[in-house]
Order: structure tokens, then C-alpha cells, then sequence
């Protein structure tokens, strides 16, 4: 394992520092191997999110699935995006999986600390923050987006479309989950394309309209916006035409009832000085952490298997895997946490040997 897929360092950042002339078939089997880290840490701080919402029936935590069924599916793509190109995907290891508390890979959102807590009005700040475009219609414009970091990547495959081979590819029909969350194979600079604007879309909308493009349900928000909408606590509606402006005026959201699960320290629970889980709790801990590590390991296995037979059966046990994380972490979330702040536990989400 090379420095150059940690997590860790500011690779995105020079990628995109890079002249365009220079972005051939390497430039994009790094960038690609970042996107997959980048798509990977935003899992597990939306995963905390909802389940630590009481009522998994209600609406919030419906349009929180929503999003998580949405970022896996862009994992499958973004894994797809670097295997037709004849890259290696790179999931499970000390240096590719992300650590929380701790910064997005490749040096995105600089100065963003990303962490694992229940859903709460910090963490709808912090989410909407990783999704935001360059130009939201409802909010300000900051630093550069993960959005101009896959425009960058399609601009180099429009560059080199020769690289685009179809080679080991995963494929999952998701469409009750949305018509763009089917992972697809893409052996064409057109499935590409269609790949990369439906990661995009759906996390940030477009220029025209916060909407997303490619939903479950019609009037469903891209990421950036729903996040926006939840925080301010009232639907985002359009408040005037040509030109059109949106604003959080429509009707109120209520914060839903949910588990206070505090913020993991570094190094997990009994980290950065707290006091270490009793035996039970850190068997659950334990429980979760293998699950994850898991189901990182089967999916690499899978994208990484010569026959299409062997990656359809490791991709099988990886969606296995992660349909047994959300027992131990709800069990977790109602365990109190022994400081006496009437915080409880949640799951770490860190990466263990076999």
C-alpha cells in the first residue's frame, strides 16, 4: 500500500492541481481511488444519523435512508468508474479506511471535521457541508466541492476514452431505491458520463433546481438541500419565478425523537481519556467494528475477482454484512454512556484484522 491511497493526505488536492494535459490514465486511477475513500467516509456519519432516530418509519429517517441507499450506490459507481479503467479498488486497510473523528479524504473541505454522532442540528451542519456545490441556490458559496473534483475526473475520461475497457464490473439493481441507484456496469464514455452526473445530482442538485434528478420519489432533494432543509426545520419551496429563488419557508419539519448517542473520541470508545466500555458494551463494539471490516473486505474481494461469478458471491456476503450492522448499533444506542451526561454509545465504524 502506497502513501498515495491514505485517506489521510492531501492527494485530491494535488490531483486537482495537476494541468489538465496531465490528467491520463494514472492521474485517473488516483483520483478515482480517492473518489471510492471519499464516497466510503460518509457513510458511517449518516448511518449514526439514522439509526439513532427512534422511529425508523417516520419521515426523517425515511429521507435519511434515502441518502445512505443514494452514497452506496455512488461507492458501486465510483468502484466501477476505477475497475473499467483497470484500476484496483482499495478498501480495506488501516490507511484507506477513515478514522473519526478526522478530516474527508484527499484534503477535501479543508478545516471540516467529520465525526460520528446521532442526528442533531451540529451533525445536518456538518452533513450539508461535505454535499455543498460550488453555487448553492439556497446558501453561499465556500470552498471547492467534491462535485468539481468528479467534473475534473470527467473531463479526463472525455480526454481518454480509449481507457474505458468494462473490466470488472459490479452490478446491483437498487431501482426501488431510486431510477439512478442501480449499480451498472460502464463500458462506454456515455455510461460514464451518466455514472458521474447521477454521483453529483444527487448529492448537490443542479444549476437549475435543488431537486434531485434522479429520485425515489418525485420532489425528493438532493443531499445538500434535504440536509439544509432538516437543519433549518422547514421545507425548502420556490418562493418566486424567472428567476427562480428558494427559500426554508414551507412547513415545519419537527426534529424527530432519537437516541443521544454522543460523539466516538479518537481510538473509540475508552479514547482520548474516557472511561473504557464494560465487557458487554465492548462486545457489541466489537461486533460492529468486524461486521464493517467485513463488509469492506468481501466488496474488495468482489471488485478485485477474475469471474463475474466469484464478485456477484462476495458482493452478496458484503450486502450481508452490512444488513448485520444495525442491531449491535441500535443496541448501543441505548446503552448510557458512564460519564453521567445522559449520552450513550454508538458504533465506531473502525476497521479490524481478520
Amino acid at each position: 500500500m502506497t502513501a498515495l491511497v491514505d485517506y489521510r493526505s492531501n492527494r485530491i488536492v494535488e490531483l486537482m492541481d495537476e494541468p489538465a494535459e496531465s490528467r491520463g490514465g494514472d492521474w485517473l486511477k488516483e483520483s478515482l481511488q480517492q473518489a471510492v475513500l471519499l464516497e466510503l467516509a460518509t457513510l458511517p456519519p449518516y448511518l449514526c444519523a439514522l439509526w439513532s432516530v427512534e422511529d425508523q418509519d417516520g419521515d426523517v429517517a425515511a429521507a435519511l435512508r434515502e441518502v445512505v441507499f443514494d452514497e452506496m450506490s455512488h461507492l458501486g459507481l465510483a468502484g466501477n468508474l476505477l475497475t473499467t479503467i483497470g484500476g484496483v479498488v482499495r478498501l480495506a486497510d488501516d490507511m484507506t479506511v477513515p478514522k473519526y473523528p478526522g478530516a474527508l479524504p484527499g484534503g477535501v473541505r479543508p478545516g471540516l471535521t467529520v465525526y460520528l454522532s446521532g442526528l442533531t442540528k451540529e451533525s445536518l451542519d456538518l452533513f450539508s457541508r461535505i454535499e455543498e456545490p460550488d453555487d448553492p441556490i439556497a446558501a453561499v458559496r465556500s470552498n471547492t466541492s467534491i462535485g468539481a473534483f468528479y467534473t475534473a475526473i470527467l473531463d479526463a475520461f472525455r480526454n481518454h476514452t480509449d481507457l474505458i475497457t468494462g473490466t470488472r464490473q459490479l452490478t446491483r439493481n437498487m431501482a426501488h431505491h431510486g431510477k439512478g441507484n442501480s449499480i451498472v456496469a460502464l463500458t462506454s464514455f456515455a455510461d460514464v458520463e451518466k455514472a458521474v452526473d447521477i454521483i453529483k445530482e444527487q448529492g448537490e442538485g443542479t444549476s437549475a433546481s435543488p431537486e434531485n434528478p434522479h429520485p425515489g420519489e418525485l420532489g425528493e432533494l438532493a443531499h445538500y438541500y434535504l440536509f439544509r432543509q432538516l437543519f433549518h426545520g422547514r421545507k425548502l419551496v420556490k418562493t418566486s419565478e424567472n428567476p427562480d429563488r428558494w427559500e426554508f419557508t414551507g412547513d415545519t419539519i419537527p426534529m424527530p425523537q432519537t437516541f443521544p448517542m454522543g460523539t466516538v473520541p479518537p481510538g473509540g470508545w475508552g479514547g482520548a481519556g474516557t472511561p473504557p466500555p464494560d465487557p458487554e458494551t465492548r462486545d457489541l463494539l466489537d461486533e460492529a467494528n468486524a461486521s464493517y471490516s467485513d463488509m469492506l473486505r468481501f466488496l474488495e474481494k468482489a471488485w478485485q475477482a477474475d469471474l463475474p461469478a466469484t464478485a456477484k458471491e462476495s458482493l452478496n456476503q458484503a450486502i450481508g454484512k452490512m444488513f448485520d450492522l444495525p442491531s449491535p448499533a441500535r443496541t448501543l444506542m441505548e446503552r448510557p454512556l458512564p460519564d453521567g451526561s445522559g449520552r450513550t454509545y454508538g458504533p465506531e465504524f473502525r476497521f479490524t484484522h481478520a
